[in-house]
Formats: C-alpha cells, structure tokens, sequence
C-alpha cells in the first residue's frame, strides 16, 4: 500500500488548501483570512492614532448638510413618475434631486423635473387662493375655508343640473345614476391609496369619466 492510501499518514495539502481540518482538529487560518484581519487592524490603529474621533465628530455638526433630512418623492410634472430625493433643513426644502436609485429614471431629469425646486422657491409662486369672478379683471385673495366651500358648492351645482337618473333601452327606463358633466383626472404623484380615494369619489359622484393623465 503507497503512502498516499495510508489512514495513518496525514495528507498536509487537506489541512493547508481549503479542505478543511480534521474532526477534532484545530481551525486553521488560511492565507487570505490573515491578509484580511492584519489589514483592517492596521487601518483601525491608524485611523486611531491620527484622528480624535470626538472631535471630528464635533466639527461636522458644524457643517451645512449635518442637519438636513433626505426624503424621496416623485416628479410631478408628467406621467413617467420619476423619481426624486428631497433635502429638508428646519422644515424648509432646499433641493431636490434624480433619485438614482430609482427604477424609471436612475437619478436622470428632463428639464421640467430640473425646474422643480426653481419653481417651488420662486418668490412668484402663489400661496393662496384667489378667486376672480365671472366678468371681472382682477384676482382676489380668499381663505382656504372658502375655497373649500366654493368647489364643493359647484360640483353639487353642477350635478345636480346634469343629473340623469334613468336612461331608455329599447321601451324599457334603465336606472343608470350618473352625470356627464364631471371627470376625474389622476397623475403621476399620485399614490395608490389617493387613486383608490379619488376611484371612490367619482363612483359617489356619478361620473363614469375617470381617466390618468398617462393616457392623454
């Protein structure tokens, strides 16, 4: 019997390339493993060695981004939903980027996602509604509270004059409840659970006409 089928002679190459120590042997520590550990210990003691953490730490609280928060959101100009990641600092946004991990547009923008953050800081954009009645020249400045009420007021105006109640089928009145007069129109900003609330209030209102705006 040759060397090599001896049970009683240990084959050093099991032990030393990657087949594993014997039952009851000691572990081992291969190559790559101590290459691996004397390096992140030499960066950890030098790390150490050169910086006082806590004063690192101390300095970039100082700094302008430490204190701003990151939320992602969507561009809200067409129907691609892109998206984007809004910077916030004391509750004021101060940009607004690609989200480059999104699926759609992987951190890119056209030039209305570009024009976002300059038309929300615009000192031109308007922050409260106004009203110009029928006939006028000039916009009036009214509360939300009575914006509310104005738009909920026409719409019932306007369903209640448009409303058809039964429809003919043949010499038979069919029951069909709706008007034509209202639509509703979704976007790209909108989630699932507000497209599930606007669904519901078109079916409350009657109107058959619920489009997205990806579709026109």
């Amino acid at each position: 019997m040759g060397a090599a089928e001896d049970p009683g002679i240990e084959n050093p190459s099991r032990n030393q390339i990657g087949g594993g120590a014997r039952a009851g042997a000691a572990p081992t520590v291969n190559r790559r493993d101590m290459l691996r550990l004397a390096v992140g210990a030499g960066a950890g003691l030098a790390l150490s060695g050169l910086l006082d953490l806590p004063t690192v730490k101390a300095a970039t609280d100082k700094l302008k981004i430490a204190q701003v928060t990151e939320f992602t959101t969507s561009c809200n100009f067409c129907s691609c939903g892109c998206g984007m990641v809004a910077s916030v600092s004391d509750g004021k946004l101060i940009k607004l980027e690609g989200d480059f991990d999104h699926v759609v547009n992987g951190g890119s923008l056209c030039v209305k996602g570009m024009a976002m953050f300059p038309t929300h800081a615009s000192p031109m954009r308007n922050k409260t509604p106004r009203y110009r009645a029928p006939g006028s020249d000039h916009w009036v400045e009214i509360t939300w509270e009575d914006a509310v009420y104005r738009m909920a007021r026409k719409i019932r105006t306007v369903r209640d004059q448009t409303w058809v109640a039964t429809q003919k089928a043949g010499d038979t009145d069919v029951p069909v409840n709706r008007t034509d007069a209202i639509a509703f129109m979704g976007g790209a900003q909108n989630t699932n659970e507000e497209c599930y609330l606007f669904q519901k209030a078109a079916r409350l209102l009657g109107t058959p006409f619920v489009e997205h705006q990806a579709r026109l």
